[in-house]
């Protein structure tokens, strides 16, 4: 679960984008708390909620951008409009918010159900409600309210990375990268963050030790280039740009790649690929992270990335003409080998822990509201 503090803002703008939403059907208005005997009066106006925010705000003259603007989303639809309202009630008192004016107002025309929080950040006395370290308070509190353990989840999260099999530490730090947090190298440590503070730590010794265990597997990579052969009449391996929606539909520039090919692996076989590149520049390589199998492999291990994204109308006949025997029976594995490789992702899968590096949660129209604006990471060696 994602929550996210919005741009300050020295008005009430949310008000209106999210009346906005219910107006388009797109929204809903959940609850509005703590506005005294405006509550009182029936068909209450967006501006009339605006007006009252103001007044309230204009008892501190320090407080440049009184607005709160806050979202709280979900994974798709693991959690209901009821229980969204219940978290972002919990979560205001949390933050100290508990006894402010505040609009709660679910949104449903996305792919991940959230909810958006507008109040004030001046209480009624005129003072400024405080707001130090309110990005990591933000979680913490979250965390406390969905029952979620940092501890524990990132002593899981590490525990599991080291389970797979990966031949550069770039790969390591990849996996983990992918759950969200970031890795930072210091005297033989890998210092891990997330929610702006450190969750924990891995020593460089322990995946040293990991990579010298590496064992690539001839017969899965053959098979996957088996599954590639067979599938790429019906799912173009061709890479599109994965765009980053702005509010209103309004075009981003591209934040990463996929493929159709790349969507089918992943679903259907547990088989995540993730491709390389910068500044919305073709990519210059690719990474396989076979999460059925818990392996790591660079993308030349399974085949060119020339050929791996070479569209299927553009060379329809590739696999025939691919410098490299025809599969072997072995290779086939059929119609039967490739279900038991889905019941293995399936069964692997099932808490949740295949993560998507280049596409957020959602492609929501206001994806970059609740999630933000990716911060882009310098491009490593290609050792991946």
């Amino acid at each position: 679960m994602i929550v996210k503090i919005l741009k300050p803002s020295a008005t009430f703008k949310g008000v209106r984008y999210n009346t906005n939403k219910v107006d388009k059907d797109k929204g809903e208005l959940m609850k509005t708390a703590n506005f005294g005997t405006l509550q009182a009066l029936q068909n209450l106006r967006p501006k009339d909620y605006v007006i009252y925010l103001e007044a309230q705000s204009a008892a501190s003259k320090r407080t440049k951008y009184p607005q709160l603007h806050a979202v709280i989303s979900c994974k798709g639809r693991s959690h209901s409009k009821q229980e969204l309202t219940a978290i972002a009630e919990q979560w205001l008192k949390g933050m100290g918010y508990g006894e402010q004016p505040y609009l709660l107002v679910f949104h449903k025309d996305t792919a991940n159900n959230h909810i958006h929080i507008v109040s004030t950040r001046v209480d009624r006395d005129g003072k400024k409600i405080n707001d130090s370290f309110e990005k990591i308070r933000a979680y913490e509190v979250l965390n406390r309210i969905v029952g979620v353990d940092e501890k524990q989840e990132i002593d899981k999260n590490i525990e599991k990375a080291l389970s797979y099999g990966f031949s550069t530490r770039a790969q390591f730090m990849m996996l983990l990268e992918a759950r969200g947090y970031s890795l930072k190298l210091s005297d033989g440590v890998y210092q891990i963050s997330r929610y702006g503070k450190r969750q924990g730590t891995v020593s460089l010794e322990q995946v040293d030790a990991k990579i010298s265990t590496f064992d690539k597997d001839i017969d899965r990579l053959a098979q996957l280039r088996a599954v590639f052969a067979k599938y790429r009449s019906q799912y173009d391996p061709a890479i599109v740009h994965v765009p980053a929606p702005l509010p209103g539909n309004r075009p981003s520039a591209p934040s990463g790649y996929t493929s159709a090919m790349a969507q089918m692996l992943s679903g259907k076989f547990g088989v995540q690929i993730i491709f390389h590149g910068k500044d919305g520049k073709p990519p210059y390589g690719y990474t396989v992270i076979d999460h059925s199998r818990k392996m790591v492999y660079k993308g030349k291990d399974l085949m060119p990335l020339a050929e791996f994204i070479r569209s299927s109308e553009d060379s329809p006949e590739i696999s025939a003409k691919a410098d490299r025997p025809e599969p072997t029976e072995r290779e086939r594995k059929s119609v039967s080998e490739e279900m038991a490789a889905y019941t293995d992702h399936a069964q692997e899968t099932s808490e949740h822990w295949i993560p998507n590096i280049q596409i957020d949660i959602a492609h929501d129209i206001d994806d970059e509201a609740v999630h933000g604006r990716r911060r882009k990471r310098k491009s490593r060696t290609n050792t991946r």
